[in-house]
């Protein structure tokens, strides 16, 4: 199943080589080396080396020599090494006689557990639900007005009757309730609603009302709950992290796991999407702003100062959404919060 999920990391990656390129710092106390170790990510390792760890496609670069260079395996040694007088991060692989410049790549170990990008079990649970949904598709989307038999509730097998769906567009759907109300804590406007997932059902005939079986089930299916077309995206993460090019100013606006103390590998929600720029991959700087504090001091008796803002940690966008994405912390300084801002990093 991971490997499926995450085959899309070994797509053909192109990087672009823009100013950021530029200010690559590595950590003074980098390691000497590091042992790749189960469990290890491609993020985690380089930022034991990296101030910016999401800069790694400019330090571990193919080596043109090698027609199909090995990935990573527990076991290989990483080290900063010298080529063509620039610092890259190199292997030492237990599966090759010589070293090799490190690409920035995953591949299966020997008992078939995948090297990473990013710790994906703490996003698998949100790549394919919960979605963010409009207004106008709550409305519009069919629901299920009964169950065949004398259920109050319905399960695994049950079916179920929907009204109303006409054509054969689709034969898997998808039964979701409406969850957390979206807005934007600037203008109070309502972003999209969470589409919490209930269940997965196959269609056994079209009609008004449309007879569907359920497959399989998360929760108690409901009269009422709504249904939309199964989706296609499994949420490959077939991206590599970078920062926007333009300027994104956002906020966290939800904890998707209900958590009360927000830190790394958490999900959040932020007041941003695919209509303002994000896209998968992003990365943005999360900052807090700095609170009003009392100067006794100074000759005005108590004046009023406001503290700088300072940054608490970086977030990357997995999954967007028209006006909403989903984004892991990846780094926290600072315990976290909802209405903490987010944005692109300065250089």
């Amino acid at each position: 199943m991971a490997y499926r999920i995450f085959i899309g990391l070994i797509l053909n990656l192109i990087i672009s080589l823009s100013s950021w390129a530029d200010v690559i710092e590595f950590k003074p106390s980098h390691p000497a080396r590091h042992v790749v170790v189960k469990g290890d990510t491609l993020w985690g390792i380089s930022a034991k080396f990296l101030k910016n760890p999401w800069q790694w496609p400019h330090v571990w670069q193919h080596n043109g020599q090698i027609k199909n260079p090995h990935l990573i395996y527990p076991g290989d040694v990483i080290s900063l090494c010298l080529i063509d007088s620039q610092p890259k991060l190199c292997v030492n692989s237990k599966h090759a006689d010589n070293g090799r410049v490190l690409y920035p790549h995953m591949r299966l170990d020997e008992t078939g557990e995948a090297i990473s990008m990013i710790p994906i079990e703490a996003i698998a649970p949100y790549l394919s639900s919960p979605k963010v949904v409009t207004q106008d598709e709550l409305d519009n989307a069919p629901y299920i007005i009964d169950f065949a038999g004398e259920h109050l509730i319905a399960g695994t097998g049950t079916k179920i009757y929907v009204r109303s769906i006409l054509k054969p567009n689709h034969l898997a759907y998808t039964t979701y309730r409406p969850g957390e109300t979206f807005r934007d804590p600037d203008t109070d406007e309502i972003l999209g609603y969470e589409a919490i997932y209930v269940a997965d059902n196959v269609i056994l005939k079209l009609g008004d009302p449309a007879t569907l079986r359920i497959t399989n089930t998360e929760r108690e299916v409901r009269r009422g709950d709504r249904l939309m077309p199964t989706s296609e995206d499994t949420g490959t993460l077939n991206f590599f992290p970078t920062p926007p090019k333009q300027q994104i100013n956002g906020t966290i606006i939800s904890v998707l796991d209900s958590v009360h103390n927000l830190g790394q590998y958490d999900v959040i929600a932020l007041n941003k999407g695919k209509k303002d720029g994000l896209k998968k991959g992003h990365i943005l700087s999360i900052i807090q702003k700095g609170k009003l504090v009392s100067d006794p001091f100074n000759i005005h008796k108590n004046q009023l100062v406001k503290l700088p803002d300072e940054e608490a940690g970086i977030v990357l966008v997995f999954r967007t959404f028209e006006r909403v994405s989903y984004a892991l912390i990846m780094h926290a300084s600072r315990n976290i919060h909802v209405l903490d801002l987010v944005q692109t990093p300065e250089k």
